[in-house]
């Protein structure tokens, strides 16, 4: 099995692209030093709604990917042939999704209960993203993958180097290639898991805090431990 984080950035800070692609050389060194510190295979740059391909180094593969900011929430697109740049709001759910299969990548639903609607759409995702901010939505998004018959993968979304690998995707897979990872999550020979490390878990309640200010977090019709019933019962 393969370990490899399928949701990371280069940068901690959004906009400013002149600044961000100066910058994005020394983000990439660092995400890749922290990945195999932690023993990962790989790991994909997924920036907002733009592609720059990056060398392997420090022996972490680094496959190219892109979050496209659609009409109604975030899709991953990661593959050997991502888009170099997408416009915020322009695509729809399923324009995305139909972008990502023309390019042979795949297109995974990031994290669905926060600041998003794509959980409605019928659009014909690859996987569904346990997200490494806020794995206590877990329960809601495994019942989601399971009403959609689609895979789980796992994704930190780093914006800083420490938070690598919080979540992440373990692939059934010989070699780590752009091409390798696709065909396993179309397969479903993927899993997500989750680092329950004490920094990890300080960390998701400072971003909890924030997006809840920012109104990002949705509740879905079902309930999870700490908000009533579990799904199972």
């Amino acid at each position: 099995m393969l370990a490899v984080d399928l949701h990371s950035h280069t940068r901690f800070f959004h906009g400013r692209r002149r600044l961000g692609d100066l910058f994005d050389p020394v983000g990439v060194e660092l995400l890749t030093r922290t990945a195999a510190a932690r023993g990962l295979d790989g790991l994909a740059t997924t920036n907002h709604d733009y592609y720059t391909p990056f060398e392997d180094r420090n022996s972490v593969s680094v496959l190219p990917g892109i979050e496209v900011t659609t009409s109604d929430g975030h899709v991953l697109i990661v593959g050997p042939d991502p888009p170099v740049e997408t416009e915020q709001g322009e695509l729809t759910p399923t324009e995305t999704v139909e972008l990502a299969h023309d390019r042979n990548c795949a297109a995974i639903l990031a994290h669905p209960f926060r600041d998003s609607s794509l959980r409605e759409a019928d659009a014909g995702f690859d996987a569904v993203e346990i997200n490494g901010k806020h794995p206590r939505t877990s329960d809601w998004v495994r019942e989601l993958a399971d009403d959609l018959d689609l895979p789980l993968v796992g994704g930190s979304d780093a914006h800083y180097p420490i938070e690598v690998g919080r979540a992440h995707t373990a692939i059934d897979a010989e070699e780590l290639t752009p091409e390798s990872v696709v065909a396993a999550i179309r397969d479903g020979r993927v899993e997500a898991r989750v680092d329950d490390w004490l920094p990890h878990r300080a960390i998701r309640k400072g971003y909890r805090f924030v997006h809840g200010q920012k109104g990002h977090f949705e509740r879905p019709e079902v309930t999870t431990p700490g908000f009533g019933v579990p799904p199972e019962e």
